[in-house]
Order: C-alpha cells, then sequence, then structure tokens
C-alpha cells in the first residue's frame, strides 16, 4: 500500500488524519507540503494529529467538532482517550439547506421487485405469520406453541450441535481426560433442514417474546401496543396470532387502537385470546393453533407480484462500529439510500444518541421548521434524561468501539449519520410511530442495535441494511437483515455473518458510488426472495422493545 493510501482526511476543515493501515512511531508523513514524524505508533482505525494542540483546542473530523485536546498533543501525536474528550458544537434552528446532489439512478429505472402485495398498498419483502404475547406471563405458551408448529409445518432449519454433544460424550464414555477432550478436533454436525414447507407461500413463523406489557409503566405498555401493531400491520407480516393472560397493563383493546392509527381498514387474519377468559393452557393451546392453521391456510393464498423499488423501505442500522464504519460502509450505504429516495423508496436513520454532533447538519436538512424543532426537541430531552441519570450521549461508545477507532460519541456519530445520504428529511418519528412519507424519516430510537432494529422494523422497514466493523450477527423476526463490513479482515474472519464486503473502499479496489449500486443490487436479490441473508439463514430473531427509560 502506498503511502497516499496509508491515510485519509476525510473532509478539509479536519485536522486529524486517520490510519487506513497500522503506522509505526517514527514514520515520515507527507501530507499537503509537509512532512512530519509519527511520535506515537498509530494502529489503522485511529487518528493521529496534522498540527500541535493545547489544551480545550478543538478536533475536527467529518467537518464538525468531535472533541477537545485535554493535554498538549505534538503534530505527529495519536489521538485517544488520554489526550481528547468528547465535545459537539452547539445547535439552533437554521435555514433550510434542501439543495441536494441527487444520484444517478439509469441502472435502476424500471426495476421491480417480487413481492407481497398488501391491502393497505404496502408491499413485503416475505411473508411470515407471528405469534405475539401481550405479557410477559405469555412467553411459555408462546414457546409451546413454537415447539408445535414449527418442525411439522416444515420452518426448522437452524444448525444443530447435537453431533458434537454426541462425540463428547462418546470420548467421556471412552474413558479420555479433560485435557484430551478439550483437544479433541470436532466435526461439524449436519446442518438440520426442516421438511418441506406445508405452506408454500409462508416464510416462516415467528415468535416474538419480551419481558413487558405489565409491571412498568402505562407508557411502557402504549409503547409496547404500538411496536407489536407496527409488527402486525408490516409488509412483511400476513397475520397474528395474539396471547393474552387478561389482567396486565398491555390490553387488547390498546393493540386493537394501535392498529387502527396505523391502518384504519385492518383486514389481516388475526386472533387475540385471553387466557384467564378461556380456562385451561390447554383450551387455550388447542384453540390457538386451529385459529394459527387457518390463517397460515388464508394467508398462503398470497404469492409474490412486482413492485416498484419505490415500496421498498430500508432501515439503516450499524453496530460493533469501528473507525472504518464512516468511511467505508456507512457512506456507501448513504448512496444506496440517496439511489432509493430519489426513486421514491423509503430509507429510515436511527440511534439517536449516535448523532449528537451532527444536529445542526440534518436540522438544517428537514423539509421545514417543524420537523427541525421536532428533532432538535427529541434531542434535547433525550439527552437530558440520559444525563439525569448519570449517563449523557457522551457515553455512547461500547469497549469495543473505542478500542477501534471511535474515542468519542462525537466522532462515532458523524461516521453514523452518513448512513442517511445526502437527501432532505421528509420527517421525524418518535418510537413507536410508522413511517407515512417516502423520503428520509429520522426514528427516535436508542444506538443499541437491536433495540433499534427493532424498532426501524416497527415502524415499517421491510429489509434492514447494516454494517459492522467488530461483527455482530444481529437479526430480526420479520425483515431481512443484510450485514455490510467495514473491511476485509473482518469479513474473511466472520463469513457466516456479514454478506457484503466494503473493505473494498479502504483498499481503493471500489469506489463509494461502486459500492453503494452493488449493497442496491443485492438488495433487490433479497427482496425478490432469490437471497437469504446470513442472518435469515441463522434465524437470528432478535426482537427487544425499547423500555422507554434511558438506554444509549
Amino acid at each position: 500500500m502506498t503511502q497516499e493510501h496509508s491515510f485519509l482526511r476525510i473532509h478539509p476543515k479536519d485536522n486529524v488524519l486517520v490510519a487506513l493501515r497500522d503506522l509505526e512511531q517514527g514514520a515520515t508523513i507527507e501530507f499537503e507540503g509537509q512532512s512530519f514524524d509519527l511520535t506515537d505508533r498509530v494502529a489503522a482505525k485511529h487518528k493521529f494529529a496534522i498540527n500541535a494542540f493545547k489544551p480545550e483546542d478543538s478536533i475536527f473530523m467529518y467537518g464538525v467538532l468531535v472533541g477537545k485536546a485535554t493535554k498538549d498533543i505534538q503534530k505527529g501525536g495519536l489521538i485517544s482517550t488520554e489526550n481528547i474528550h468528547h465535545a459537539s458544537s452547539e445547535f439552533h434552528l437554521g435555514k433550510r439547506k434542501l439543495d441536494w446532489h441527487q444520484p444517478d439512478t439509469s441502472k435502476f429505472e424500471g426495476r421491480t421487485f417480487m413481492g407481497y402485495h398488501r391491502a393497505d398498498g404496502s408491499v413485503g419483502t416475505a411473508n411470515y405469520w407471528v405469534v405475539i404475547p401481550l405479557v410477559f406471563c405469555e412467553n411459555r405458551n408462546i414457546q409451546v406453541m413454537k415447539e408445535a408448529l414449527v418442525d411439522k409445518l416444515g420452518y426448522k432449519k437452524a444448525k444443530s450441535y447435537e453431533s458434537e454433544v454426541e462425540q463428547l460424550m462418546s470420548l467421556y464414555q471412552a474413558g479420555k481426560s479433560t485435557q484430551e477432550i478439550l483437544n479433541a478436533d470436532m466435526l461439524a454436525g449436519a446442518e438440520k433442514s426442516g421438511n418441506k414447507r406445508f405452506f408454500k407461500n409462508i416464510d416462516g413463523i415467528k415468535f416474538l417474546t419480551h419481558d413487558l406489557g405489565c409491571g412498568g409503566t402505562q407508557q411502557d405498555s402504549q409503547a409496547l401496543c404500538g411496536l407489536l401493531a407496527g409488527y402486525i400491520t408490516h409488509p412483511n407480516v400476513a397475520g397474528a396470532t395474539v396471547l393474552s393472560l387478561g389482567c396486565q397493563h398491555a390490553q387488547g383493546s390498546i393493540l386493537q387502537a394501535e392498529i387502527a392509527k396505523r391502518d384504519p381498514s385492518f383486514s389481516k387474519p388475526m386472533v387475540i385470546l385471553e387466557q384467564q377468559k378461556m380456562g385451561t393452557e390447554r383450551k387455550l393451546l388447542q384453540e390457538a393453533l386451529k385459529q394459527t392453521f387457518a390463517g397460515l391456510a388464508e394467508a398462503n393464498q398470497n404469492e409474490r407480484k412486482p413492485a416498484p423499488l419505490s415500496k421498498l423501505c430500508i432501515g439503516l442500522e450499524c453496530g460493533g462500529s469501528d473507525g472504518f464504519s464512516g468511511i467505508s460502509a456507512n457512506p456507501a450505504l448513504g448512496y444506496a439510500s440517496d439511489i432509493l429516495v430519489s426513486m421514491g423508496g423509503s430509507v429510515i436513520l436511527s440511534e439517536f444518541p449516535e448523532l449528537c454532533g451532527v444536529e445542526q447538519e440534518l436540522s438544517d436538512r428537514c423539509v421545514d421548521e417543524d420537523t427541525a424543532k421536532r428533532f432538535m426537541d427529541l434531542m434535547v430531552t433525550y439527552n437530558a434524561r440520559a444525563e439525569q441519570h448519570g449517563s449523557g450521549f457522551y457515553a455512547n461508545p461500547s469497549f469495543g468501539n473505542i478500542k477501534d477507532g471511535l474515542i468519542t460519541d462525537a466522532i462515532k456519530s458523524a461516521g453514523a449519520a452518513k448512513k442517511g445520504g445526502t437527501s432532505p428529511v421528509t420527517a421525524v418519528l418518535d418510537y413507536p410511530e410508522k413511517v407515512s412519507k417516502s423520503g428520509l424519516n429520522l426514528l427516535c430510537t436508542p444506538g443499541s442495535d437491536v433495540e433499534s432494529t427493532t424498532a426501524e422494523v416497527g415502524s415499517g422497514a421491510n429489509i434492514v441494511l447494516f454494517t459492522t466493523g467488530l461483527g455482530t450477527p444481529t437479526g430480526n423476526p420479520v425483515a431481512p437483515v443484510i450485514k455490510l463490513s467495514t473491511n476485509t479482515v473482518i469479513y474473511n474472519r466472520m463469513p457466516d455473518i456479514i454478506d457484503i464486503n466494503c473493505g473494498t473502499i479502504i483498499e481503493g479496489t471500489e469506489t463509494i458510488k461502486q459500492a453503494g449500486e452493488r449493497i442496491l443490487e443485492y438488495v433487490i436479490k433479497v427482496a425478490n426472495g432469490e437471497e437469504q441473508p446470513k442472518s435469515v439463514q441463522l434465524e437470528q430473531d432478535d426482537f427487544i422493545p425499547w423500555k422507554r427509560g434511558v438506554s444509549l
């Protein structure tokens, strides 16, 4: 790798450079007519100073304030948690900045995907039945239904490790020592595939357990019912079985009201069964199985038909982010987002703690002042609530983030926001509101990737694009989650969970535009049902509702 591909200045305003590979202490850096030596070893993904800093001097990346020096830093010095702290600029209601350079969409004009058309006009990229408890008391009954239905109807496909356990048992029975067992080479077990699907047009039955519905605040129950209503009315969902105990806060009437908000003419097959009214567990479950089977038979009549790409609603997510996230996978995803928005589709950018420091840019991009005010109010309120509990947005970066170069929340945020591309913000939503406008939607959620992904899908995302630098297996029960690596190392190390490599951008073999177009091509294949992302293959059905307290 030549020196010009050894480091990167992301924005002309930046006063730090990003190492694209490991750089040794004493290495000479030639940059814009100046020459200086690195005073420290700088690992790939980390940053070093272009000029010397004094305490409280401002650090800029992506053209925005991301931190301030806490001590003297020499030119060529490593930027770390030891010498800078989080800082971000204040924001205010500014002028609208709605001009943007729309990408070339000629490669995608007239393209369609084969989806499941719903009565409300939405189109699903999959066709699932969901079984949902209104309260955690019903989780066991949900599990019993899962055991009864999944294998018999041909949906069991997770890899089994039973053969590995049998090998260990055989070694033990043969008198092998503990050390010999630990050193044994394990033969991979065969992947269990279910029987042939009984209902050919149903992609699966998904069981969404949770620990909410009672014992919390009324706001928690209302939000839970809103989220569950989002899943029931979701374009990838054919119908639902809902189990209620009866006495909990989260009542069936609240759920039905939330469904009506999202789809006033709701007509999907759905049944709500209340255990305390029905009596015995057997009576409840037998009725639930009959109603579910009947609903599946009805939903199986729906088949894939062509739909324009404007019917796609993409969730934009990241998790296990690293110092390359903001310069490879995230901007490539942003380019794909801009293409889709240009064609009338919708994208959702969430994780509000990871928008800290870019509030001014995003609020200025809002289509009107009311939308901008709502975004700023949600950001201020959320951060204030977090600080009351001793952890403002500054506490968002995880150990893994910091270790791999995201040393302040503003650095993390400035890179994370690139997933949203450059288009105007058409709507700002509070959790768990539903997307109703095409274009770029901002959704208030935590930065926690599972809670955020859960929320994006509840708001209508029929596919989620998820970037990762460190590797994370996060998935969702009803929406395909496509994983994009920020670097080739993690793509090669964890090929069982990652679908697309964007490390090509770091290596200089592909442009952001080329990667963005490649991403969208894969999205179309997934939307068609031609490709199954690794998260779907692994049945990575993560579902965590946001309990509306403080979660970063």
